[in-house]
């Protein structure tokens, strides 16, 4: 397995002289973040400079209905907001692959940053998004650690699914899927964690520039995390 400098080296190796396609195949998504931040973060500042916090308890309880009602309604909004996100970087990461190993040369934004809305994978890539939180919340209710180590198990499920299908053209199973990820995984969860972590600066970086920073940011990070699936040792059980 690379090293996580080697891993970063290759990706922007693999970015040279394309960084403006990937840039602009994450423009949409970036955009739809920063969008959809505004409309979360908007209506909490306005909430907070007008509320009264010298409310009574009384008060606070006779709008706890209220209050469940919009937590539902917040749930709901995530959930939409997770699968969009999933479709996204499920079709720009897929590109990205196919870059690392050379299979391709050009991005075509638009068109690579929608591949995961065609009817080949738009279904299988909610499912999998929704199983994967269901997972991931049940080990979670044990502790917040559990949860994470099974993030990353589960974190390689999408390229699974899409080498699958594009190698064999047969659509493997959801939970096949997701078990090939967790087996790719063995051993190598840390390093992800390690990898993730060694991007914490860059991160920093992107939010002093109100997310916009993310339009070159998530391309260097997305073709690591291609890299890094590409050399993953392939056993015979995946």
């Amino acid at each position: 397995m690379k090293s996580i400098s080697e891993l970063k080296r290759e990706a922007r190796t693999t970015l040279n002289g394309r960084w403006g396609s990937a840039a602009l195949l994450n423009l949409i998504p970036v955009l739809l973040g920063i969008i959809i931040a505004s409309i979360i973060l908007i209506p909490a500042i306005i909430f907070f400079q007008s509320v009264d916090f010298s409310q009574t308890l009384d008060t606070v309880s006779s709008n706890s209905a209220y209050d469940a009602g919009n937590s539902a309604g917040s749930s709901g909004g995530g959930l939409f907001g997770g699968i969009i996100s999933a479709l996204f970087t499920s079709g720009i990461t897929w590109t990205l692959l196919e870059v690392v190993r050379k299979q391709r040369t050009e991005i075509t934004p638009i068109k690579d940053a929608f591949r995961a809305f065609s009817g080949t994978y738009f279904l299988p890539v909610i499912g999998l998004f929704i199983l994967q939180s269901i997972f991931v919340f049940l080990w979670s209710l044990l502790l917040v650690i559990p949860g994470i180590i099974k993030g990353y198990a589960y974190s390689q499920t999408y390229f699974v699914y899409y080498d699958t299908t594009e190698q064999t053209g047969n659509k493997p199973g959801l939970l096949d899927s997701i078990t090939a990820s967790r087996r790719l995984m063995n051993g190598y969860k840390g390093k992800l964690f390690l990898l993730d972590l060694s991007f914490i600066g860059w991160h920093i970086l992107a939010i002093m520039t109100f997310g916009i920073g993310y339009i070159w940011l998530n391309p260097y990070i997305y073709t690591t995390k291609a890299a890094f699936y590409d050399a993953l040792p392939k056993n015979p059980a995946y």
